[in-house]
């Protein structure tokens, strides 16, 4: 029988890994080309992980939010760029896109006005801001729904 790992402060890919029953050695049987000792290394955070053992992971252990996770906390360019998702029910996620649709509404006129003559004033400056940290909101609700979505359907298989 397999140990039951004691250490306490895990990674969230062994998080992930024991969350999905999942033990190294069977691991490395559904991803195939990642060893259950290259496994450990990522685990104790003695090796970085590739993009692709990510994405292999995070599909074999059906856990989408680990690729997220990486873009937004360990890749250089997805830590600037990428929103970071959290996981959330599908109605917190459908009200907070609904809220933020609103507010671009309220927003589409000065947004049209800011941006008609090609440059942003001083003056616009603050208003372009505030739209602009509503995009961002509303692109971490897009990115919380594809997690749900992706969620949903690795929970619908097998």
């Amino acid at each position: 029988m397999p140990r039951r790992s004691t250490r306490e402060n895990k990674t969230a890919y062994q998080l992930s890994r024991e969350r999905a029953g999942l033990t190294r050695e069977a691991a490395a049987e559904r991803m195939e080309f990642i060893t259950p000792a290259r496994i450990e290394k990522i685990e104790s955070e003695r090796s970085a992980p590739h993009p692709e053992e990510v994405l292999a992971m995070a599909e074999a252990y059906r856990d989408p939010l680990l690729r997220n996770r990486y873009c937004t906390q360990e890749c250089p360019i997805g830590k600037r760029y990428v929103p970071r998702a959290e996981e959330k029910s599908l109605s917190q996620i459908t009200l907070e896109m609904v809220v933020t649709l609103n507010e671009l509404m309220r927003d589409r006129d000065r947004l049209m006005e800011i941006t008609v003559d090609g440059t942003i004033s001083g003056e616009e400056e603050r208003d372009f801001q505030s739209i602009r940290e509503t995009l961002d909101r509303m692109s971490g609700a897009i990115e919380s729904l594809r997690l749900w979505v992706d969620g949903a359907a690795g929970r619908g298989k097998d």
